[in-house]
């Protein structure tokens, strides 16, 4: 009875949600067990387009890093997609999941010039900046209840502390994340509602694969799951009018990869 509870609340997650966390489970805790080398997931282009090694485009998206770094990370990533999925794309998980697989190939072209081998954190900072972007004007972000700033810093607060942690060149992978979170809020949330669209809308065989993600969408989606550092504080005329507080965010990085 409790392994079928326990599947019935793996359930509640929405499909995308669910896919990109148990993608990032599958890739990196083998890795962290020293049962697969990182360097049969990693990207390389090469590999890639020489020898077939197709896989590399999927797994360089989902190795996480090592230690308090991968909780903080898969914090983020759950926090920021469920948000996303739960409330901007209700009923529409395979929109979410075809404009999230083009945000995916525009993070892979901006990182192969700067020949990057692993792709999950641009991936992080694009949720984030996209979350951030469709945030409540007024929302602010509490870091560990330390620091507190309006919500839409946080992509930017993120970048500088990857500068700090990893140097430029990491930063510069964040700054892609960054840049793709703003072409899909531009184009998808800002330019499509202006007249009719079609390309942002998932294909018909996504939307048989993925389906429209209202199975379980009462769970914890923007229920106060407690957990990561850094979560939203909406204004306080948002507050009143719902019931129960917007949790966001997640831990910042300690760390590079």
């Amino acid at each position: 009875m409790a392994q079928s509870s326990f599947w019935d609340e793996i359930r509640k997650i929405p499909p995308v949600t669910r896919f990109l966390c148990g993608s990032t489970l599958a890739v990196s805790l083998p890795v962290m067990l020293q049962v697969l080398p990182a360097t049969t997931v990693i990207f390389v282009k090469e590999l890639v387009t020489q020898r077939f090694e197709v896989w590399r485009l999927f797994s360089s998206f989902f190795l996480g890093s090592s230690g308090i770094n991968f909780i903080f990370d898969f914090a983020m990533l759950y926090r920021n997609s469920n948000s996303i999925e739960t409330e901007n794309y209700l009923g529409r998980s395979a929109d979410y999941a075809w404009q999230l697989l083009l945000a995916a190939a525009g993070i892979l072209a901006l990182n192969i010039p700067l020949r990057s081998y692993i792709h999950t954190r641009p991936l992080l900072l694009c949720l984030t900046y996209l979350s951030s972007s469709l945030a409540p004007p007024s929302a602010q972000t509490s870091f560990f209840g330390l620091l507190t700033l309006p919500v839409k810093y946080l992509p930017y607060v993120l970048v500088g502390l990857d500068l700090i942690m990893g140097g430029p060149q990491f930063a510069a992978q964040s700054i892609s994340g960054c840049v793709v979170g703003h072409a899909w809020w531009y184009l998808v949330w800002r330019e499509a509602r202006r007249g009719p669209g079609g390309w942002e809308k998932a294909p018909g065989w996504l939307v048989n694969l993925v389906g429209n993600g209202l199975e379980g969408a009462g769970g914890s989606a923007s229920g106060g799951v407690g957990g990561s550092g850094v979560h939203v504080i909406p204004p306080r005329r948002e507050r009143e009018q719902t019931t129960g507080g917007h949790r966001w965010g997640s831990g910042h990085r300690l760390g590079s990869d």
